[in-house]
């Protein structure tokens, strides 16, 4: 089995707040991949005393725990139980209902000898490459399939769209959006290779439009997940008068993973 992660910070200055994990069993049987892309939240009051890197971290850490120790347990119930013991760990101090308090998009993989199960919520991706070289894209497309006009302003979207029916996901502190989470099963044989990403990485297609899902792939497997983000970072900065990021950061954390069987 060949693993790779790499996760870097859109700015030097500011810490990442994506998170990123391989979990491997000493039985040697299975494993898991935990990827979460923190939100960025806008200027202002979020309810919450701590920062996005410590919600991912603690989020992020009982995913691993939960998927590797307790591989009998669907993800969704992982991801619930996980957003619980977080929540607890800040209940006393913040306000979890706030819409901005401390949340991440999640992308989950975990594979035993028989299965690959997999669970996306928000704007991550999960790409799995079957043995004759087809690669597949897993998304949850809610966000990206809402009306430009109504992503105009952070309070719209608060007020209108996240963590509402008819918008779209992420996980924050209520443990039954797990519920809403895109999720499925896969033969293990029919699984060659996968690779979790975080949006900062899959600018490559879906902002700057450098090649399809399966050109990306072969970015990762031939030439490193590092190849991939350099791309990125070098698209970034040659797009000087905004037509492909608009009101987009210039850089944003970006984190590959990939796991080749």
């Amino acid at each position: 089995m060949r693993t790779e992660l790499v996760s870097e910070p859109g700015d030097a200055a500011r810490p990442n707040e994506d998170f990123a994990s391989v979990g491997l069993p000493a039985s040697g049987q299975g494993g898991a991949v935990v990827v979460l892309d923190g939100v960025t939240p806008p200027r202002g009051a979020t309810g919450c005393l701590h920062s996005v890197p410590w919600f991912t971290a603690r989020l992020g850490g009982a995913l691993t725990e939960l998927t590797v120790s307790l591989p009998d347990v669907p993800l969704t119930e992982a991801l619930s139980l996980a957003l619980a013991r977080t929540a607890e760990a800040h209940r006393g101090t913040c306000d979890l209902s706030h819409p901005r308090t401390p949340q991440a998009t999640v992308v989950m993989a975990r594979w035993s000898p028989e299965t690959v199960e997999y669970l996306i919520l928000s704007d991550s991706a999960l790409l799995v490459e079957s043995p004759d070289g087809t690669v597949t894209p897993y998304l949850d497309d809610r966000l990206s399939l809402l009306p430009r006009s109504a992503l105009a302003t952070d309070e719209m979207i608060d007020a209108g769209l996240r963590n509402k029916e008819g918008g779209f996901f992420t996980a924050a502190a209520d443990p039954s959006v797990a519920s809403r989470a895109v999720t499925g099963s896969l033969p293990r044989a029919g699984v060659r290779a996968l690779a979790a990403l975080t949006d900062g990485a899959t600018r490559w297609v879906d902002t700057f439009a450098a090649g399809e899902w399966s050109d990306l792939f072969d970015v990762v497997r031939k030439e490193g997940a590092q190849s991939l983000v350099d791309q990125v970072r070098a698209l970034e900065l040659a797009d000087a008068d905004r037509a492909f990021l608009r009101r987009g950061k210039t850089h944003d954390d970006a984190t590959v993973v990939f796991v080749e069987f």
